[in-house]
């Protein structure tokens, strides 16, 4: 572990890589990388580039060593259930240059489970206590089956009740920084008309960060703005530029959002 009061000041990043052509087919949609992102924030950690590949090991191989060695952390979603096309582990372990192996530990999770619901630890149930060698369990206290974390990866599932179990095994063992905060201003206004003043305030208060929204309701044009920083006493500043910009063009401050 390094210095904590040096972690305040440093950027943890880290990557989101879905698995599965159900997603890209369209017949599922995603709610991992949201609530990843969600839950990396509170970390100090931030998500900073999150990918959907297909199931094949190729294309799994290769986003995993190129994401890995970009940021802090890698977290994959899918493709570690029991059946063939659940490849995740054999491409992660690929792209790590160790074997596959059966974890003990795994094993007697899911005998337990299995056994005391009657069922057997079938061949292909047991798929599911393979990892790449050397690696550690991440507990999943909703259906037996651990997620997997290899160094800087961890290999979660993709159903997403099951991931936030296991992302909630992981708070507060992982290394991050300062938690970035937000605070949300909105407004009826399109946002060209104010893009030079969110430009403005963003280079006046260097450390933040503002992003527009823009959305069209009740036929009419407007905007939320949303300014983050690791500061709190930054923040409020900006905040306090940015209503203050809004409002001495006539124009309402919504504080909150729209």
């Amino acid at each position: 572990m390094s210095d904590p009061d040096t972690n305040k000041n440093r950027v943890f990043t880290a990557a989101v890589l879905v698995i599965g052509d159900e997603i890209l087919s369209g017949r599922t949609h995603d709610k991992n990388i949201a609530q990843i992102a969600s839950w990396l924030q509170v970390q100090g950690i931030r998500l900073t580039e999150a990918r959907v590949v297909s199931d094949t090991m190729e294309a799994i191989v290769a986003a995993v060593n190129a994401l890995r060695d970009s940021y802090d952390y890698l977290f994959t979603t899918g493709g570690i259930g029991p059946t063939h096309d659940d490849i995740t582990v054999d491409a992660v372990a690929e792209a790590l240059g160790v074997p596959v192996v059966v974890h003990p530990g795994a094993r007697a999770i899911l005998e337990d489970y299995y056994g005391g619901r009657g069922l057997e630890l079938t061949e292909a149930r047991l798929r599911m206590a393979r990892v790449p060698d050397g690696a550690d369990l991440i507990p999943n206290r909703m259906s037996g089956a651990p997620g997997i974390r290899w160094g800087n990866v961890f290999i979660m599932a993709g159903v997403p009740h099951i991931t936030a179990g296991m992302l909630d095994a992981l708070t507060g063992t992982l290394e991050g920084g300062a938690p970035l905060i937000s605070e949300t201003t909105g407004c009826w206004v399109a946002e060209s008309e104010v893009a030079e003043m969110l430009r403005a305030v963003e280079k006046a208060h260097p450390g933040c960060q503002v992003g527009s929204y823009p959305f069209f309701r009740e036929g009419r044009t407007g905007a939320n703005f949303v300014v983050r920083s690791t500061d709190p006493a930054l923040l409020a500043r900006a905040v306090e530029a940015l209503r203050t910009g809004l409002e001495g063009d006539g124009r309402e401050a919504v504080a909150g959002g729209i």
